[in-house]
C-alpha cells in the first residue's frame, strides 16, 4: 500500500492533483481543504495517502496533513460512506468544523455538503460523535499560499463547484452574488471559499 507521495506538483485542481515522482506521475484525488493548502504548481510536496483498492481499479486519495487523512479514514468507517463521499465531506469544511458538527449533532449542516443526505448524515453523527474529540482542537493557522495565475477565473470557480456536486444553476448564482457583494479577495480560493460559504447558507 502507498502511504505517502513525495514529488513535484506538475498539476493542481480543486479536486485531483498530478504528482511527479521520480519521473511518475501519480494521479491523486483530494478535498478542497488540501487543495487550498497545496504551493503553486512546480514546487515539491509531501502527500499521505490512503490507498483504496476494488477488483477493477486503484485510487489514491491525498492529503496534506496526517489529521485530515485520519479524519477521511473514520469516515470511511460509517456504513454507506464510500471514498468519494468522504472526499466530499471533507471539501465541506475543515476537520475540525465538520467534527463541530457531528459533535452538536447539526445535521443542517452536514446536509447542506452535496451528496449527504440526511440518513447518511444522520449516520455519520451517530456512529463518528464518540470518536471526534480528538479532531476538535484548532488547526495550526495555514501559511500565506501564492494566488493561482488569472484566467478564466470564474468559469474555473464555477466548474469547480459543479466538479464538486452543486449544479451549474446554483453555483453560477453563488458566484454571481459573491462578485456583487465584493466581501472577498478575487483569486481562486477565495471566490472558490465565498461561494461555497453562499452554497451552504454561512
Amino acid at each position: 500500500m502507498i502511504g505517502q507521495l513525495r514529488g513535484q506538483l506538475l498539476l493542481k485542481k480543486p479536486n485531483f492533483v498530478l504528482l511527479d515522482v521520480q519521473g511518475v506521475g501519480y494521479e491523486v484525488h483530494i478535498p478542497l481543504t488540501t487543495f487550498y493548502d497545496l504551493p503553486a504548481e512546480g514546487n515539491e510536496i509531501v502527500l499521505r495517502i490512503h490507498t483504496h483498492v476494488r477488483e477493477d481499479a486503484l485510487t489514491l486519495f491525498g492529503f496534506v496533513t496526517q489529521r485530515e487523512k485520519d479524519f477521511f479514514q473514520r469516515l470511511l468507517s460509517v456504513n454507506g460512506v464510500g471514498p468519494r463521499l468522504a472526499i466530499a465531506i471533507l471539501s465541506g469544511a475543515r476537520v475540525e468544523e465538520l467534527a463541530q458538527a457531528i459533535a452538536a449533532g447539526d445535521l443542517a449542516r452536514l446536509t447542506a455538503i452535496p451528496g449527504v443526505g440526511r440518513k447518511t448524515a444522520e449516520r455519520v453523527v451517530l456512529e463518528l460523535k464518540p470518536h471526534v474529540k480528538p479532531f476538535l482542537a484548532p488547526q495550526e493557522a495555514a501559511g500565506t499560499r501564492e494566488a493561482p495565475q488569472a484566467g478564466a477565473l470564474e468559469d474555473d470557480v464555477i466548474s469547480a463547484l459543479v466538479n464538486l456536486g452543486y449544479p451549474r444553476n446554483a453555483a453560477e448564482k453563488a458566484l454571481s452574488g459573491t462578485l456583487a457583494a465584493g466581501d472577498c479577495g478575487r483569486s481562486f480560493e477565495d471566490l472558490l471559499r465565498a461561494a461555497l460559504r453562499r452554497l451552504s447558507g454561512r
